[in-house]
């Protein structure tokens, strides 16, 4: 930073040695750096590589995957925990595609990422160059923005732009096109500092928060017999977790996060509603929804599940958004700010429930009973496991290391479903799983980014077998990087378990193959990393996880272990065979 911010402007003479040329890969690099990024992830290669060399030696970390899907995966999740636009780094053509996968990943669960990728000559464009692909055509479901730098003193600006892009108002992907003859350009040192100042000083700002119809919020939840809170990872991405509890606990008002807004507040506190979920959004009149979508995950804010006299307090970063929905009061703008306006609106005119309100003590009780039926079935020790037995104990290993509380990444049908019940989330974004897209594969390259972004804390994967598949290779990513991850595989033999098709199913030519659902039995999946340098366990038995549990979390070292589930123990989607 200081080597580029001392570059300065001088007059040509005749007697000066001739300017140091910088050619694109280091301008991008450049630019990158002055934009904030300190960290990308991706896969080198033509016509790619130099970048990736220019922007190490200037003091970004390059994270280097196995496949561009996992490192895609990475930099939407680092977008999340950090706030700042994840990068990701591909090649041309086949890289491009294999990154559409993070791109989507980003844009659905409305995270900033930035992908770049190289591209074939612009004068050979339509001859059937190298890798050629219409990149921006490919990318244009997938993103907010996308553009092709057509000339190096473009590139400061662009670059600036997809930064600014991915994270201005609703946060998404956005795409930079980098030709190789663009790449190859060169420019003047001084020239290219005038560029970057140039740059520094346009800067994109985002709109002032709209006039918002606070009052009329306010009055909805004090007037409401049964009002409750709802929030998900959009509140986690805007830091709303004091704005929260200020809320929560100056109203009394119970609250239901989503599964990856658990942790802003913590699951153990008395007006969290998670255990009684269906009780709190079946009789609720009046939700304040902040940062959470009213789509499948919220069964889209209709009945059955939902009253039909409920109304709705919709709280979205997008305009666009609530207008879709539709909600009785709509405000639009920061999670946080907005909250902070409503929590001032409040403390003018105080009112709480109390613990002794009708609707509390229904939601009290209810969140009771059903926690007391888990932990009944949590403390029976089933061997050959069931998914229970060693959810529960890795639940006590992982709230035995306190604070800071380990990052939780969590994929898989009945493993990421069973995970949700049981694991629990005491501090914020700490809970990284399948999002709002249910994407499988994205364990590993979440593992990644997690330890990169949170170096002080330890990361726990909790996945079945079939989600680790996706991305095991990069097992080997986790000991080149010495990165602090313990990886859980739930292995029950298959896509739910194995073969679980019908009698009358099993029929034809092939019949003695494979059930779709099924893979190699007793897949020893620890041993993967062994051949790598990292350290694996096998276990079957309570005691055999304990220890493997706290050997690994002690080591802080990547670990897979390897845990045998009954194959019958589980069901097709966990809770959703309906979809099927």
């Amino acid at each position: 930073m200081a080597e580029i911010d001392n570059l300065t402007l001088v007059e040509e003479s005749p007697n000066k040695t001739p300017e140091t040329q910088i050619d694109g890969n280091l301008l991008i690099a450049q630019s990158l750096f002055r934009g904030g990024v300190r960290v990308m992830f991706g896969v080198v290669g033509i016509p790619v590589t130099s970048l990736a060399n220019r922007a190490v030696s200037l003091g970004i970390r390059f994270i280097a995957f196995h496949n561009e899907q996992s490192a895609g995966y990475a930099a939407s999740a680092y977008g999340y925990l950090t706030g700042s636009p994840g990068i990701l780094l591909t090649v041309s053509g086949p890289g491009c595609v294999h990154g559409l996968a993070g791109l989507s990943n980003s844009t659905i669960n409305c995270w900033p990422m930035v992908m770049i990728s190289g591209s074939c000559d612009q004068k050979d464009i339509g001859k059937g160059d190298f890798q050629e692909l219409d990149q921006i055509q490919a990318v244009k479901p997938f993103v907010k923005y996308s553009i092709k730098v057509t000339d190096i003193k473009h590139i400061p600006e662009d670059v600036k732009t997809v930064l600014n892009s991915s994270v201005c108002g609703r946060p998404g992907a956005c795409y930079l096109d980098v030709p190789t003859d663009v790449l190859h350009q060169t420019v003047t040192e001084s020239v290219a500092n005038e560029l970057l100042t140039v740059s520094d000083q346009n800067q994109i700002l985002e709109g002032t928060l709209a006039n918002l119809e606070v009052e009329k919020a306010v009055s909805l939840l004090r007037n409401a017999k049964r009002p409750l809170i709802v929030f998900g990872k959009g509140a986690a991405f805007a830091r709303t977790e004091d704005s929260l509890k200020r809320l929560v606990e100056r109203t009394g008002i119970p609250f239901l996060p989503t599964p990856m807004g658990k942790g802003l507040l913590p699951d153990t506190h008395e007006l969290a509603a998670t255990a009684a979920r269906s009780l709190a959004i079946g009789q609720c009149d009046v939700a304040v929804v902040v940062g959470a979508r009213l789509n499948w995950l919220l069964h889209f804010g209709e009945p059955p599940k939902w009253s039909e006299d409920v109304k709705f307090i919709l709280i979205d970063v997008s305009k666009e958004e609530v207008e879709l929905r539709k909600p009785c009061v709509g405000l639009v703008g920061d999670a946080k700010r907005v909250l902070d306006r409503i929590n001032l609106e409040i403390k003018d005119d105080p009112f709480c429930l109390g613990r002794k309100h009708p609707w509390i003590q229904a939601i009290m009780k209810k969140a009771k009973e059903n926690v007391s039926r888990m932990e009944m079935q949590l403390a029976k020790n089933v061997v050959p496991f069931n998914f229970l037995t060693p959810m529960r104990i890795i639940r006590d290993a992982i709230l035995a290391q306190g604070s800071p509380a380990p990052i939780l990444v969590s994929e898989g049908a009945n493993t990421m479903d069973v995970g949700r019940a049981v694991l629990v989330q005491t501090e914020p974004r700490t809970r990284l799983d399948a999002g709002t897209w249910g994407t499988m594969g994205v364990g590993l390259g979440y593992c990644i980014a997690a330890a990169v972004a949170s170096p002080d804390r330890l990361v726990v994967a909790v996945e079945g077998d079939s989600g680790f598949g996706f991305s095991a290779m990069e097992v080997e990513t986790l000991v080149r990087y010495q990165l602090s991850v313990a990886v859980i595989v739930f292995n029950n033999g298959g896509v739910y378990g194995g073969d679980r098709r019908n009698p009358e199913e099993i029929g034809g030519p092939y019949k003695d193959d494979p059930a779709p659902t099924s893979f190699v039995p007793g897949a020893a999946y620890h041993t993967l990393i062994e051949a790598f340098g990292g350290k694996g366990y096998l276990v079957g038995t309570p005691e055999e996880l304990k220890s493997a549990l706290a050997e690994s979390f002690f080591a802080r070292k990547p670990t897979v272990i390897n845990v045998t589930i009954d194959p019958y123990a589980g069901s097709e989607s966990g809770r959703m065979q309906h979809k099927n």
